[in-house]
């Protein structure tokens, strides 16, 4: 079966994405004092190193589309363990030479979450369903892997959450309305200002 130019051309992004995401993980663990996070940059890297290598294994063999590994899981969490608000963010600038957990966390999250988007456009180019949804899974695992990430930072201070105002988030959020509401259910149109 041949591959469509799209996604031979998508494929082709993302293997090199995980290149560089396996070659930086794998340099990070070098410098990574914080034993949580290190387990934690290991478990992604076994990840990605299981997903390119099946997606590779595709590419040569089309048989090879069974049996890969399961999307990675996503983090349980409380919507009350997010620390929301500012408190006395440190200064953020350019470092150069070692990094310090902080640098090391916030490359690891920005890899996931760019691997994310990108696996889920790469999917909406793929005629093949089996790359469809090994890029799909690799989609999830990014997100998920993303995830565990914020929550680890949130924790441990690295990423605080700014707000807003209570009041202010309310009444934008509550300006929305579900369409099975009363305005929809009479067949009334909503009457918008002019």
């Amino acid at each position: 079966m041949p591959f469509g130019a799209h996604e031979t051309m998508e494929v082709h992004e993302i293997l090199n994405e995980k290149l560089n995401l396996i070659n930086h993980f794998s340099f990070y663990l070098q410098q990574t004092q914080n034993a949580e996070l290190r387990q934690m940059i290991e478990r992604h890297l076994q990840t990605a190193i299981q997903s390119y290598d099946q997606l590779v294994a595709y590419t040569h063999d089309y048989s090879a589309a069974s049996g890969g590994p399961q999307p990675y899981g996503m983090p349980q969490a409380q919507p009350q363990q997010i620390q929301y608000g500012l408190r006395q963010p440190a200064p953020v600038m350019p470092m150069q030479g070692q990094f310090d957990d902080r640098q090391i966390a916030m490359a690891v999250l920005s890899c996931h979450k760019n691997s994310a988007r990108n696996h889920m456009i790469g999917a909406l180019e793929c005629a093949d369903a089996n790359v469809r949804q090994m890029l799909l899974n690799g989609a999830f695992s990014c997100a998920n892997q993303a995830y565990e990430t914020f929550l680890f930072m949130n924790r441990t201070g690295m990423y605080q959450v700014p707000t807003m105002q209570d009041h202010t988030a309310k009444t934008f959020l509550h300006s929305y309305q579900p369409a099975q509401g009363e305005a929809m259910q009479g067949g009334a149109v909503p009457n918008y200002p002019q």
